[in-house]
């Protein structure tokens, strides 16, 4: 039986009733993470401080201390990361590109077995290899998509990947630290503050999940709740210690 509506044209009912979410997240994800991670860590931090009984200024000075560490941490890590991602992709497409020139019968025959693989004729599935092996970059680009699942065209940036790390995480550690910055003396703005941030993010991350807003939302503002609530109580253990 067809899921399709007969009544309907081919195209309009594909379109009715095949579209899907965005399962990789776009930017949305990464940069959301990278704010919520701000938030939970400096707003930790500060709680920790503010439990052993640390004067405002020595709050704020906490938190702005965590966000510029925090921020540089994360934008290194990520430049790290992605360009050491990147150095291995373009190591193995310089392997797969000696390949196509060293053995292009054997590399062609191994293109037509993964479409036969697939459930393509073999005889089609030889003369689709052979007219796609014809130009050398297109026959890098289909093995580097068919055997290493990368674009060749779509590689990551590390300079963008750890810009986007600095400015997300810097933004989500900004907001526990504002209220202080504006002439709070007591804790409980940056923590109200934090807390809605902390509920926004998880919000905005429910347009690329299944879960409704206020599930994600609230889900985000516990944990990251009780991550302030133990490092209030241990700083405040550890300020009776050593007061």
């Amino acid at each position: 039986m067809s899921i399709i509506d007969t009544e309907a044209p081919l195209h309009t009912a594909h379109r009715d009733n095949h579209t899907h979410r965005d399962v990789n997240g776009g930017w949305l994800r990464p940069a959301v993470f990278g704010a919520m991670d701000g938030l939970v860590s400096n707003l930790a931090l500060m709680t920790g401080v503010a439990g052993g009984a640390a004067a405002p200024a020595g709050i704020a000075i906490a938190g702005l201390a965590g966000l510029a560490a925090g921020a540089f941490s994360m934008a290194a890590g990520e430049y790290t990361s992605v360009a050491s991602q990147r150095e291995l992709v373009l190591a193995e497409l310089d392997v797969e590109r000696q390949q196509l020139c060293k053995h292009p019968i054997d590399e062609m025959e191994e293109l037509a077995e993964l479409y036969v693989s697939r459930g393509v004729e073999p005889a089609l599935a030889r003369e689709v290899a052979m007219q796609l092996s014809r130009d050398p970059e297109q026959a890098l680009e289909i093995h580097a998509r068919e055997e290493l699942g990368i674009d060749p065209d779509d590689l990551p940036s590390p300079l963008v990947a750890a810009a986007s790390s600095f400015g997300s995480f810097a933004l989500g550690a900004l907001l526990p630290v504002l209220p202080y910055l504006l002439g709070a003396t007591a804790l409980w703005p940056a923590v109200l503050l934090a807390l809605a941030g902390l509920f926004a993010c998880g919000a905005i991350v429910s347009k690329v999940t299944a879960r409704s807003w206020w599930y994600s939302g609230l889900r985000q503002l516990l944990l990251g709740g009780a991550a302030a609530g133990v490092t209030y109580i241990l700083g405040t253990w550890i300020g009776a210690a050593i007061g």
